[in-house]
């Protein structure tokens, strides 16, 4: 596999029932602030992440599954908790306890959902069995259950508190960009790769205040990994619209399961079509193919793909389109990315889709 930063180159499907307005043992006190914390980006890859045997994990009802290839993107999450004033290790260890119990007992998972968890005192635990290991590595993925449709491809990050009208803490934030910083470098993860869960599911998650931050965290990854931290903008396509976009969206539609004539119509088929998509991955159900349904379709693509998403890269690319990513849709990739001023690497990332889409 190429290396995806630098120029060399059905799992659980719904993991968020708010957890509840009590944290699960703690008592919390929402904090006022208007602005957001800043931070200078951190200067060491040195973390201190509290194993589960460190907190006190239950074991797993089964073993969770380990990919072995890494992750692809970095999602962002709050814990929809009261935002605790217990800033100790010790109560980071009982938050993972608790959140664990809960995935666990009420959501009928084999383990905690996500990969890792920050409390409001930057402490980090780590949530499903192995993940430490897997991030240690760089070349591993721990199926997880924190975002529908993506939990084969991104890491899950838990952020304790909620964070609609409340700042979200510095310490917190600094803790949170060292982290990314990390996990990017380990699995060479671009900066414009991180996300919040609300860009695929139907959710508030993370709140608006962590939301509104996510451009100013890119931006502070990206000082130490290097790359664009610009995240990637979809176009929205309705019924009654035509063209090579809704093409694009036909192939990557059938990717996924659908059986629709390439025709570039967005006729009732294709609305349908998106509708049922976005369905069965927790997107907001309106038939319109905006944020969530994109970032839901396309799926990274490189040498020895096959398939309708392949056929949308050729046919954009203007190359023979047999569905094979071969040599010459690799080249064909690399001319573009070249000529885009992306980094060449012959992998279409989702900011190549993007280009692509125009």
């Amino acid at each position: 596999m190429p290396d995806r930063r630098r120029d060399a180159k059905p799992n659980e499907t719904t993991r968020r029932a708010l957890l509840g307005g009590t944290l699960l043992g703690t008592t919390g006190l929402l904090l006022g602030g208007t602005a957001a914390a800043t931070t200078s980006p951190p200067s060491t890859r040195a973390l201190s992440i509290a194993g589960t045997d460190s907190w006190g994990a239950r074991p797993p009802r089964s073993e969770p599954v380990v990919l072995a290839r890494p992750a692809r993107k970095i999602i962002v999450h709050h814990t929809a908790t009261p935002n605790s004033t217990d800033y100790s290790r010790a109560h980071a260890f009982e938050l993972a306890r608790s959140i664990q119990d809960y995935h666990m007992d009420h959501n009928g998972w084999i383990d905690t959902g996500q990969h890792f968890t920050l409390s409001r005192g930057g402490h980090l635990t780590e949530g499903r069995h192995h993940s430490l290991a897997a991030f240690d590595s760089g070349g591993n993925h721990v199926v997880s259950a924190h975002t529908s449709g993506q939990n084969r491809l991104a890491v899950g990050i838990e952020n304790e508190g909620t964070y609609n009208s409340v700042a979200f803490p510095g310490t917190q934030y600094d803790k949170l960009v060292e982290l990314c910083v990390a996990l990017c470098d380990s699995y060479g993860i671009e900066s414009y790769e991180i996300y919040g869960h609300r860009d695929f599911n139907a959710t508030g998650c993370p709140g608006d205040r962590l939301y509104a931050l996510l451009g100013q965290l890119r931006a502070d990854v990206a000082a130490s990994v290097g790359g664009d931290p610009t995240g990637v903008s979809w176009p929205l396509l309705r019924p009654g619209d035509e063209g090579e976009r809704v093409r694009t969206l036909q192939h990557l539609l059938n990717e996924h399961g659908a059986t629709l004539s390439i025709d570039g119509i967005y006729g009732p088929a294709t609305e349908t079509a998106v509708s049922d998509f976005q369905r069965s991955t927790g997107a907001i159900v309106d038939g319109l193919a905006g944020t969530q349904t994109w970032n839901q379709a396309v799926r990274d693509r490189e040498n020895g793909d096959s398939g309708p998403a392949v056929r949308a890269v050729q046919h954009r690319l203007g190359t023979t389109v047999d569905g094979i990513f071969g040599p010459v849709t690799e080249s064909a990739v690399r001319n573009f990315q070249d000529g885009r001023g992306l980094r060449v690497d012959g992998v279409v990332d989702a900011r190549t889709w993007d280009e692509l889409l125009g």
